[in-house]
């Protein structure tokens, strides 16, 4: 599902700041954005969020900045500084009005601060405690979204109920009318008709049009989703499989349509299934 948090943490000379967004996804596709210097937690973060998400394609990405408040505990490369020192020295001969510099320039060059290194088991700690309480705020969103999602299915499934229901009663009408269509007809083209044989051709295309096991098991398709949606669990794998076996039976009904309003209800279900199917693709 679609969702976005945004915190920031602190430890030790460091803020770290995490973004995490997620967006529909058939599977759990993760990826994670860290500077160099964090690269170490990158299993460690993957295995947490998997272990919170099943479902959607998640982005996490991951900043620090340091801090320059603690100033007690910077230090001096004297090594660099020595080498820094010479190599300016041996610019200044070749230059005709040189420049002094001050300590404090020499001291913001790279690697010659050296600032005491926060502890990696404390740093990793400290990235799950921030990724902790953001995918928390991910999973509010996504849950409020997750029931919105629930009602909407909810009221298409009854929406189906209405349509099953109505096909099952107007099924016998169907076969009548059937019935007095072909009698009819071969009245017309058959001055003597042999009603036994008419009366077998009518069972045996009863028969072949008979669509109470689908109707039954459309029925028992719906309540089972019906059912899932109480779940406070991963449902949504198992309500894609739902939808094809939905889809299956709704095309059937379809094939085996001997009327307008029987081949409209087939189209309705099919539309309200496709729908239920666009929905479920949002639902972990």
């Amino acid at each position: 599902m679609t969702a976005f948090a945004s915190g920031e943490g602190e430890i030790g000379n460091l803020i770290l700041n995490c973004d995490i967004r997620s967006v529909n996804h058939r599977y759990c596709d993760i990826f994670v954005k860290l500077p160099e210097g964090l690269r170490f937690a990158e299993a460690d973060i993957r295995s947490y969020i998997s272990g919170k998400l099943k479902r959607g394609k998640i982005e996490c990405s991951i900043g620090y900045k340091k801090q320059n408040r603690n100033i007690q505990g910077l230090s001096v490369n004297a090594e660099a500084v020595k080498s820094i020192l010479s190599a300016a020295s041996e610019i200044e001969t070749q230059m005709t009005n040189p420049r002094p510099f001050s300590a404090l320039e020499v001291f913001m060059i790279p690697g010659v601060r050296q600032e005491p290194e926060t502890d990696p088991e404390q740093l990793k700690q400290g990235i799950l405690n921030l990724l902790e309480k953001n995918l928390g705020q991910l999973l509010e969103v996504r849950e409020r979204e997750g029931r919105q999602l629930g009602l909407t299915i909810e009221e298409r499934c009854k929406r189906m109920q209405v349509f099953v229901e109505t096909a099952k009663t107007r099924m016998p009408e169907v076969l009548q009318n059937l019935r007095i269509r072909l009698t009819e007809k071969i009245q017309e083209l058959v001055p003597e008709p042999d009603f036994d044989r008419l009366e077998q051709e009518l069972v045996f295309l009863a028969q072949k049009l008979d669509i109470d096991e689908e109707l039954d098991r459309l029925d028992t398709h719906i309540n089972e989703v019906l059912r899932i949606l109480d779940h406070n669990e991963p449902i949504g794998r198992r309500l894609d499989f739902l939808m094809q076996e939905m889809n299956r039976e709704a095309n059937t009904l379809g094939s085996k349509s001997a009327d307008k309003e029987m081949t409209q209800i087939s189209i309705e279900l099919k539309v309200l299934i496709e729908q239920m199917r666009e929905q479920i693709q949002n639902i972990e």
